[in-house]
């Protein structure tokens, strides 16, 4: 059994647990929708993180791959919202607190 993770908004209005149990006003209910953030770096900011796998993976013999740039994907449960909200809701998270918008870009898919 992994151990349990839990945050809050700065409100206190929304809890979560890893347990996949969200809390809204004192009210639990199960996950439903989820989603997917992918962050990464805009192709015009250098990547040495990548450059470094890059290397790696070379010096062990892959020597078809020609460029690798390196990421973050955030994954996330919402429960009664629509999917058109649960897409407002994720992207908006992904812009104000998953990504720094001066060298990151993010794509967002929702689960139904």
């Amino acid at each position: 059994m992994r151990p349990s993770t839990t945050f809050s908004d700065k409100r206190g209005g929304l809890r979560y647990n890893s347990g996949q149990r969200f809390q809204v006003g004192g009210a639990e209910t199960a996950a439903g929708m989820k989603a997917r953030v992918y962050v990464t770096l805009k192709n015009t900011v250098l990547d040495p993180q990548g450059q470094a796998i890059l290397q790696a993976v070379s010096g062990l013999g892959f020597r078809d791959i020609k460029n690798v740039r390196q990421g973050k994907v955030f994954e996330m449960e919402l429960n009664g919202v629509s999917p058109e909200q649960a897409r407002q809701e994720v992207e908006r998270v992904a812009r104000e607190v998953l990504t720094n918008p001066v060298i990151e870009e993010f794509r967002c898919e929702i689960e139904e």
